[in-house]
């Protein structure tokens, strides 16, 4: 089963462990044909030069939680490839690495929470990027309203979610969540940004 095939039947998976409420449907577009680079074809640009030049985006900065249902635990990850999709459904996206080992865990869980850091959280979000740690030891949280997942405390702003569909990019899936529910901290605190390779 190829990529596309693989996050296809996680979608399937997921919308059949998890009766989502009713929905207006959603036009359904054709798919582009997608085409990857031949084994005997050379990647047009380096993986070095590409992370250089693509740094010079600034961009905002998030930490995806949600409740893991096999060990009913609480799964996060920071990450940086966040951004809102349709305002018709309302939907949101953010990428995800495909060897991740926290996406495994919002994927079981079908929902999400985003939480948009503030610029004074550059060392939660430097918890939240490790790998293998408890990231939650210290942190304060509460439950979202209507997934349940994680809603991390003095954040600018919070996205609740359901997983809407998965896509295949690359080494990375992107990952679309229709919004359930959200809100914004009161106040005129920045974001925190990142810019090449480090926070602003």
């Amino acid at each position: 089963m190829g990529h596309a095939g693989m996050a296809a039947a996680a979608v399937r998976y997921l919308r059949s462990v998890r009766a989502a409420p009713a929905r207006e449907p959603v036009e359904v577009l054709p798919r582009p044909e997608l085409r990857c680079v031949g084994e005997d074809e050379r990647a047009p640009v380096g993986q070095t030069e590409f992370r250089r030049v693509l740094g010079n985006f600034a961009t905002g900065v998030v930490v995806v939680t949600a409740n893991d249902p096999l060990d009913a635990a609480p799964a996060g990850f920071a990450c940086q490839s966040f951004s809102s999709l349709s305002l018709d459904p309302p939907l949101v996206a953010f990428m995800v690495g495909r060897t991740s080992r926290t996406w495994p865990r919002i994927a079981r869980a079908g929902d999400f929470c985003v939480n948009v850091l503030s610029a004074g959280q550059g060392e939660l979000c430097r918890a939240f990027a490790v790998s293998g740690a408890d990231k939650f030891a210290g942190v304060a949280y509460d439950a979202a309203p209507v997934s349940g997942s994680p809603r991390l405390a003095g954040t600018l702003a919070w996205i609740d979610c359901t997983i809407h569909a998965v896509h295949t990019g690359g080494d990375h899936l992107i990952v679309v969540g229709r919004v359930d529910a959200l809100g914004a901290a009161d106040g005129d605190e920045p974001p925190l940004l990142f810019h090449k390779g480090r926070f602003l």
